[in-house]
């Protein structure tokens, strides 16, 4: 399975992406909450695929949650880049990677298509986490 290596900034904190599907077949999402808005986040996930995200300098590893809470925006403390965020359910870890932080972005990604989630309860939120997102085999702490 090919990997993809993306890391914030500084390259305190990263993930490593394992994804058979090639970078232009991948669905890009661009969700339209403050958050996501504010990092210019385009995220990607896929069930198929896995994610490690890794810690080079766990120190500056910041863990933030917001609005409905179900889930961990991974952000490196020295830079403020945005790398992927981190859902822990029964059902086990999955996350999505922000793609602006790969460190060698393709050139032949799809167009983001506009997400809206805000009406989501929080049961229809973990559930589409889960089914969307990557399974996470790496997590640091």
């Amino acid at each position: 399975m090919p990997d993809y290596s993306g890391h914030c900034h500084c390259g305190a904190i990263g993930y490593r992406y394992h994804c058979d599907e090639p970078p232009a077949t991948w669905t890009i999402r661009a969700c339209q909450c403050r958050f996501c808005r504010a990092h210019d986040a385009l995220s990607a996930s896929d069930p198929a695929a896995t994610l490690d995200f890794e810690a080079r300098e766990p120190e500056f590893l910041q863990r933030y949650r917001f609005g409905l809470k179900t889930a961990d925006f991974l952000l490196c403390r020295r830079c403020g880049v945005y790398i992927g965020a981190l859902i822990e359910t029964p059902k086990g870890r999955f996350g999505i990677i922000n793609t602006h932080a790969l460190a060698e972005p393709p050139a032949d990604l799809a167009a983001p298509l506009a997400m809206h989630y805000d009406q989501e309860a929080k049961a229809g939120r973990v559930t589409r986490r889960e089914e969307r997102w990557s399974p996470v085999t790496g997590v640091p702490t």
